[in-house]
């Protein structure tokens, strides 16, 4: 709040030249009024539906491989140098390709997000095998259950405090990913509203964008450790130790 009262103090006495730049006030009227009239709503709804099909195609697809991989040692060995070359790869650096294939629109962006969402998944998926307790697996084995109830019955429950750390984890990279597409090459949601901005020379619109969309980051966090909270009590904390 400190913070706040002396940049707008400062921005008031002083003034500024800058394009980038505009008093706290400026930006909570901008926000306002793009509230007011919706835009800055439709835009919000735009990403929010990109980047949750984003998440829930990557998210399938990395707990996918995940638990294949953390439970069959060979596949994983097989696949993990191309798993490992392909990882790296920055989610903007597929923008070409994702665009030659689907053009420009809700498709493009998916894909792009959900690509971004299988590796933390994954990865993270695959740790949360490994850390099951073998004694389980045995039981499993002894009272000859198939591999679909094992699955069911012994290894989710257990790993399921890490896989809802992941899917945090993927839910953050989802936003972070869609606005970043919308900026670069895709002409809709809070992304495009920044460069549209930025463009026109709008800085407090510009940044009343930019605390909505830190706003919804946080707002999306914070609904996502309430319900690992409500569905794993103590538990919840194994995760996130881990």
């Amino acid at each position: 709040m400190a913070l706040l009262l002396l940049g707008e103090a400062a921005m008031r006495i002083w003034g500024s030249t800058s394009l980038s730049l505009a008093a706290p006030s400026d930006v909570a009227l901008a926000l306002w009024r793009g509230i007011a009239d919706a835009s800055l709503l439709l835009a919000t709804s735009d990403t929010l539906i990109t980047a949750g099909a984003g998440l829930a195609i990557g998210g399938l697809i990395g707990l996918t491989l995940g638990i294949l991989f953390g439970l069959v040692t060979t596949v994983d060995r097989l696949m993990e140098v191309s798993v490992e070359m392909i990882r790296p790869i920055p989610s903007v650096a597929i923008l070409p390709i994702a665009m030659l294939v689907f053009g420009f629109g809700f498709r493009m962006e998916i894909a792009i997000v959900a690509f971004s969402c299988i590796w933390p998944m994954m990865l993270l998926v695959r740790s949360a095998m490994a850390g099951i307790e073998p004694r389980l697996l045995e039981v499993a084995r002894t009272l000859r259950l198939s591999t679909w109830q094992q699955l069911c019955k012994i290894v989710l429950p257990a790993a399921l405090p890490r896989i809802i750390v992941a899917f945090r984890l993927a839910a953050a990279m989802a936003l972070v990913v869609a606005v970043t597409v919308e900026i670069a090459v895709n002409p809709l949601g809070l992304g495009y509203g920044i460069l549209v901005a930025q463009q026109g020379l709008q800085p407090a619109v510009m940044l009343a964008y930019l605390v909505w969309t830190g706003l919804l980051g946080w707002a999306m966090n914070a609904l996502l450790s309430f319900a690992q909270h409500r569905l794993l009590g103590r538990a919840a904390m194994v995760g996130v130790i881990a």
